[in-house]
């Protein structure tokens, strides 16, 4: 008797795990067969659209038909079917634009569809303002994590099929918002929120640091500030509107701020600090977007001090910068994360994938993400206030030193302090020139133009 009941245990657990298995399969074979047959050359395929309805991808697109240069502005997001690029919208969602199922198999009006969050026609006007510059902007609703805009100059027209292929410039095939950038003084922002949470806002706001121009470390190397003259006395707020390197590394160096408080903070925000762990990646429905990473092993060493001011080993994203702002913007030191995809249909028409808002991690506390608040909000106002007319709008700008030194990219993030227009930003020029397109210039044009699409659409 045992013997039997031992074999009918056995004979129900191997049933129990046929059923499981075969259960997987059709699981598999429903969500996932999309995925394969999208990769077939017949398979058709359906459209992504912007949040207005205008089409960002369709896989028989046509230049008599769209314009010319239609997708130009999004052709290294968005991308195409064609494989051509990896991480783009198109490519890591392609399954969802599949006309097939596995119960239906391939629908010939299939109504397959990816409905985006982007505004096309202000991503447009962004694009265009850049003028014969290189680089990108990026812009949200720090609230809910629906990102409006997104564009990488130079990018790629796909109505071309890639005939001029050897012709496109360095970087046209992607979307440089999601890679690694360096930051320039735009990282005076997490310093300062280092700062803020190792010793407060009160003990911060006493420290005096004075800016003769140049300032001798305690390592005995020589940090330079911009302004030759230099800027005099300053405290926290007058130095970040500044962007006063001798303040900051004398603040880096100051004893009530050990270099632990700023590796911790970094951390808590997403840094890779010292190569300490694995490169990890933000997802952007699907899209990999590289986080922040930097070295600092000694407060008195020049290196440790440029990381802390944008410069050495301090590596970030466009995006992540962004991202910081929501933190920021909405005092509570979470950030919101962002996403493009707000709604996806089936080949059935029915609509599935609906986006939610969700938040990340707390990396710093609430009081420090008020007090960083007011510190952009009065360099904003002393310095940015035609950026939206009527509006406070919260700002860092920075400076970045590449290619050794010969030249020098310009960037600007911030967040509009409306609860009616929550939008956060970042944008960077390349190769940026006294006297060519500034990036204020192109905050100007994207807050405007976005202002007037989401609240006439209201």
């Amino acid at each position: 008797m045992k013997s039997i009941r031992r074999v009918q245990k056995l004979m129900t657990a191997m049933l129990l795990i046929f059923f499981g298995a075969f259960a997987f399969l059709i699981y598999r074979l429903q969500t996932e067969a999309g995925f394969y047959i999208s990769n077939a050359s017949s398979v058709s395929l359906g459209f992504v659209y912007d949040r207005n309805g205008e089409v960002l991808f369709d896989p028989d697109a046509d230049a008599q038909v769209y314009g010319s240069d239609y997708f130009l502005d999004i052709g290294n997001l968005i991308g195409d079917n064609s494989g051509q690029m990896s991480n783009t919208l198109v490519a890591k969602n392609i399954g969802k634009l599949a006309n097939f199922s596995f119960m239906l198999g391939e629908v010939e009006d299939g109504k397959s569809a990816i409905y985006s969050t982007l505004d096309h026609k202000v991503n447009r006007e962004v694009y265009d303002a850049f003028g014969n510059k290189d680089g990108c902007a990026v812009a949200y609703n720090y609230q809910t994590g629906e990102i409006y805009i997104c564009l990488s100059k130079p990018s790629v027209n796909i109505l071309n099929h890639y005939e001029d292929l050897n012709e496109l410039k360095s970087g046209s095939l992607m979307c440089k918002v999601f890679y690694p950038t360096v930051p320039g003084s735009m990282q005076k922002i997490s310093t300062t929120i280092s700062a803020l949470e190792s010793m407060g806002y009160d003990a911060l706001m006493q420290k005096r640091f004075t800016c003769e121009g140049i300032y001798t470390n305690l390592g005995g190397k020589e940090i330079k500030c911009h302004l030759a003259t230099g800027h005099g006395e300053q405290n926290i707020t007058e130095a970040f509107a500044n962007s006063c390197n001798p303040f900051f590394a004398q603040l880096v160096e100051d004893v009530n701020l050990p270099l632990y408080d700023i590796q911790r903070t970094y951390e808590k925000m997403g840094y890779l600090v010292n190569g300490d762990g694995n490169q990890k990646y933000l997802n952007i429905n699907g899209i990999s977007a590289f986080t922040a990473s930097t070295t600092l092993t000694d407060k008195t060493d020049f290196n440790t001090q440029w990381g802390c001011m944008g410069q050495g080993e301090t590596l970030v994203s466009p995006l992540q910068m962004m991202v910081w702002q929501s933190a920021v913007a909405n005092q509570t030191g979470i950030s919101t994360n962002p996403y493009l995809i707000s709604h996806i249909t089936k080949v059935s028409g029915t609509v599935t994938g609906q986006a939610e808002t969700s938040f990340g991690n707390q990396m710093f506390s609430e009081e420090t993400a008020s007090h960083i608040r007011e510190i952009m909000l009065e360099n904003g106002k002393n310095n940015y206030s035609t950026l939206l007319t009527g509006t406070a709008v919260g700002v860092k700008s920075g400076t970045a030193q590449v290619e050794n030194g010969n030249k020098e990219n310009s960037l600007l993030t911030g967040f509009v302090d409306d609860p009616s227009f929550p939008i956060a930003f970042c944008i960077q020029i390349d190769d940026r020139v006294k006297g060519e397109v500034s990036t204020s210039d192109i905050a100007k044009v994207m807050l405007q133009n976005l202002h007037e699409s989401l609240c006439s659409s209201a």
